[in-house]
C-alpha cells in the first residue's frame, strides 16, 4: 500500500493522473482541463509520472512537434486507489 500512495504522491498529483484516466491528452489539453496548475508543475508532473512509470510520453508527427500523455497499465491500474482516495476525501470534506 505504501509503494501505491508513493506513487501518486505530489501536490496536484492525482488530479492529472484523473485526467489521463478519461483518456490520452496533449499537454495543452491537460493545461486547459487543469488551469489552477502553472505549465511549469505541470511538466513536472509529468515528468515524475513518467518516471514511476505511470505515463507514457509520446512524439507526435507534425509540425509543430506535439506531445501526448497517456496512462500506462500500471497506471490504469490506480484507478481503485483513486476513487477510494476521492471517496475519503469526499466523506472527510462532508464530516468537517
Amino acid at each position: 500500500m505504501e509503494l501505491a500512495l508513493a506513487a501518486v504522491s505530489g501536490r496536484w498529483t492525482t488530479l492529472v493522473l484523473r485526467e489521463l484516466m478519461h483518456g490520452p491528452h496533449g499537454f495543452g489539453e491537460l493545461r486547459e482541463r487543469l488551469p489552477e496548475i502553472s505549465p511549469k508543475i505541470l511538466t513536472e508532473r509529468l515528468r515524475v509520472l513518467e518516471e514511476r512509470q505511470l505515463v507514457v510520453r509520446q512524439r507526435l508527427r507534425g509540425f509543430p512537434v506535439r506531445t501526448r500523455y497517456e496512462l500506462t497499465a500500471t497506471g490504469l491500474a490506480l484507478r481503485p486507489l483513486l476513487v477510494e482516495l476521492y471517496r475519503t476525501g469526499t466523506a472527510i470534506g462532508a464530516a468537517g
